[in-house]
């Protein structure tokens, strides 16, 4: 089968290697899309031997959605010919190895095209909202809102009952995809000031519960733009993961501070999540209101594209690959 390598240049290299074999509890998916995440670029980057990477070859990915082609011993979740999508090292591939408790089901009526950029997105904006302790009908601040990840968590807020939503963005442009993502006040963060103005759009009170994709000083605005007695969850550090806050805003306000990150060496735990996740939001991805926004779609044989698309900073959206 053919695989995506990094670790070789500044892009990543088409290989032939051997079609995995399932061990007990995996399965074996035979891929027609997969989606790219900032990581990707970063790994990228940290492998590149020609700019002083570590030259350390690895086969590339994590999102992705197929066709279940073989299943192993004990798996009791998935069946061969099941439409899924997941996440899992090594997903940029013909055929990818997966543990069964790491994909879901494919809805009817998603393409596999916007299945594969659904997994990460479904799966950290939920779990934010359920460690920051949401509740429907609270208020949310969604920092970042307009990337691939805040615009899913836009969604899942508005199909889970917030309200209401606010959402930040750099751009006064992406003002309209984020109303028609749901969010209820926009703020423009190069234009206004993002404390401030969420204290206005809240009588002063601030928002029960903060989703940040941002990180840095927009992480240190949310605190005093949270409500007393409320929660800021950090997701992304899509500017920088250092930040200077202010203590008072802080302990004044008796705030909860939590953050979010999954990997793979803690598999049940990430089966979970991903299960939770599952059954809360495959209803709405199913008729329409969760859906990915694709900025867009390259192949195999033009990943280099992809690449430099992501490191462009400039996509709206996710970015996919369709697999041969």
């Amino acid at each position: 089968m053919t695989a995506l390598f990094g670790g070789t240049g500044p892009d990543w290299t088409p290989r032939q290697v051997p079609v995995p074999k399932p061990g007990p509890g995996q399965i074996v998916v035979r891929a027609h899309a997969v989606a790219l995440n900032n990581a990707d670029a970063a790994m990228l980057a940290a492998a590149d031997p020609t700019a002083g990477g570590s030259g350390k070859e690895y086969q590339a990915g994590y999102e992705f959605a197929g066709e279940i082609a073989v299943v192993g011993d004990g798996v009791d979740t998935a069946t061969v010919g099941q439409r899924v999508m997941g996440t899992t090292p090594a997903g940029f591939a013909q055929y990818v190895l997966a543990d069964q408790r790491h994909v879901l089901p494919i809805p009817d009526g998603v393409d596999f095209t916007e299945a594969c950029a659904l997994p990460t997105g479904l799966l950290t904006e939920h779990r934010a909202l359920t460690t920051g302790g949401y509740q429907p009908g609270q208020s949310l601040l969604i920092t970042g809102a307009a990337s691939s990840m805040g615009l899913i968590g836009v969604q899942i807020a508005r199909a889970l009952g917030a309200g209401p939503i606010v959402a930040t963005t750099r751009s006064a442009g992406k003002h309209d995809l984020l109303k028609q993502a749901g969010a209820d006040i926009i703020v423009v963060t190069s234009e206004q000031d993002l404390t401030q103005a969420v204290l206005d759009a809240t009588a002063g009170e601030g928002v029960d519960l903060a989703l940040d994709h941002v990180g840095g000083q927009t992480f240190a605005a949310c605190l005093p733009a949270t409500k007393v007695d409320g929660t800021v969850v950090n997701i992304g550090r899509l500017d920088t993961a250092a930040a200077t806050i202010d203590l008072d805003a802080l302990s004044y306000r008796h705030l909860r501070v939590h953050g979010v990150s999954f990997g793979f060496t803690r598999a049940a735990e990430l089966g979970a999540v991903i299960a939770a996740a599952g059954q809360d939001l495959l209803p709405a991805v199913a008729d329409g209101r969760v859906r990915p926004l694709i900025d867009s779609i390259l192949s195999f044989n033009t990943a280099d594209q992809a690449v430099t698309r992501l490191r462009s900073h400039r996509a709206l959206g996710k970015i996919v690959l369709t697999v041969p």
